[in-house]
């Protein structure tokens, strides 16, 4: 058996996709994940991607910058994309996803793979890649230790921000004479998420006394930073009375089917898994203490009973600085044989971070077959993510999501009207993701594994 010419470490979203891209196209890959030897403050299993914080991967509209992202990941050949897709909950226009069922199933097609050895133990320093390559795609949680060794090598300090989860709570615990089912003006099935509607009164109550609960204390020597698309809210009800009601509770597109009118605002509650005996508190990330969560979301109309799941929680997410140390190809500049992919690059949200992994992924078998790797256009949102973590100013670098302002539209003939302009920019993206994926990887040369049995 020929040993791995890479080694991945980290089994997150960003891990696994590449990984499969390499066994996909016939290279084997040895790919290395902490849990269980050594958890994290976020997950709950030692699955593979498992989802940590919310079940949806946003918007499967095209029209959308994470819609086309997830699109083009499907033309190049998604291991994520393909499983989200089997394990998909109702959600409007979203794809979300029973996470269960979701990361059984990746990992399942990892164990199955021949070509993946899968190993369950902790690196706690970066190793040398010898004649091969090392991709570095722990997540945002890394461990200290790799953390610490990683700092030493890049010779600065790691960035970092604060995310925080939603809470989930059991269905059969949601007053049903309460809240209503729909989802916002009409979308998808109509009423794919259950809503609770507050009065004037009932909204400035529950946001005095969001912000008069006791949160979890920073540590002396860290300071609070938060990712702008994932604060907790209370952070956001800092911001003004309005600012919630504008935000996670607004309640436009929403009327309540009783009475015809739309509340003064609504929470959303999404369907978390197949059985639909879950649901996640739409927008609801917090670092309340667990006691106060109790308390203050149990004041809610339909949730006086509420059973939590899971509570919500704060956890410290770290990145490096991907335009002082990367290059497009997410190559360490100091030395190219090192990669680097998933959030720890400086991109935000699962479907961003498989995206580098895949990227990472499709440069790796160009470069095991004697080829240099051919980029990605920038006016892709593939290429978008790569010129963010490369190009973006060091000074000002911040976590980001996939969005079109990030996509070059430069060549772009002068559209007046948006959605038309957007349109072109899809078909435009899509069009050169499928000659890049047919000129730089070719289709792929082995059949997608299957796991013994059904995962699910």
């Amino acid at each position: 058996m020929t040993t791995p010419r890479v080694t991945v470490i980290g089994g997150g979203f960003a891990g696994v996709e590449c990984a499969s891209a390499l066994a996909s196209r016939g290279h084997r890959v040895r790919l290395v994940e902490m849990r269980p030897a050594r958890t994290t403050d976020a997950h709950e299993s030692d699955r593979l991607a498992e989802m940590v914080c919310s079940n949806s991967f946003r918007s499967d509209n095209p029209g959308n910058a994470v819609g086309l992202l997830k699109r083009e990941m499907e033309l190049v050949g998604s291991l994520v994309m393909e499983e989200a897709r089997r394990a998909a909950v109702p959600a409007g226009d979203a794809l979300a996803v029973d996470r269960e069922l979701f990361a059984r199933a990746v990992t399942a097609r990892i164990d199955a793979d021949p070509l993946v050895d899968l190993v369950r133990e902790e690196v706690a320093r970066l190793p040398d890649p010898g004649d091969g390559y090392v991709v570095v795609a722990t997540g945002p949680l890394t461990s200290p230790a790799l953390s610490d060794s990683l700092l030493a090598a890049l010779g600065g300090s790691h960035l970092y921000f604060y995310d925080s989860v939603a809470p989930i709570v059991e269905a059969a615990s949601i007053d049903p004479s309460v809240v209503f089912a729909a989802s916002r003006w009409g979308k998808g099935g109509g009423a794919d998420y259950l809503n609770v509607p507050l009065s004037r009164e009932e909204y400035e109550t529950f946001v005095r006394e969001l912000l008069a609960g006791e949160k979890v204390p920073f540590h002396d020597f860290e300071k609070a930073v938060f990712f702008e698309g994932c604060l907790p809210i209370e952070a956001m009800a800092e911001r003004g009375i309005e600012t919630l009601r504008h935000g996670p509770m607004k309640p436009f597109g929403l009327p309540d089917p009783r009475t015809g009118r739309e509340p003064y605002a609504a929470v959303q509650l999404r369907q978390d898994n197949l059985a639909r005996s879950h649901y996640n508190v739409v927008g609801f990330q917090t670092k309340l203490k667990v006691g106060e969560q109790r308390r203050i979301f149990r004041s809610l109309p339909g949730l006086s009973n509420a059973e939590f799941v899971r509570y919500g929680m704060l956890h410290r997410n770290t990145f490096l600085n991907g335009p002082a140390h990367l290059d497009r190809f997410f190559r360490w500049k100091k030395d190219p044989r090192v990669f680097f992919a998933g959030q720890i690059t400086g991109v935000e949200g699962y479907l961003e971070s498989a995206a580098t992994g895949l990227m990472v992924g499709a440069t790796l078998v160009q470069l095991l077959e004697g080829r240099e790797p051919q980029p990605l256009p920038f006016s892709t949102a593939l290429g978008a993510l790569s010129r963010h973590v490369s190009e973006s100013d060091e000074a000002h670098y911040a976590p980001m999501n996939v969005t079109f302002g990030l996509i070059d539209d430069s060549d772009v003939p002068p559209i007046r009207d948006r959605a038309k302009r957007r349109e072109e920019i899809v078909r435009r993206a899509l069009a050169s993701v499928a000659a890049w994926t047919g000129e730089a990887l070719g289709p792929r040369s082995l059949p997608i594994p299957t796991s013994q049995g059904d995962p699910r």
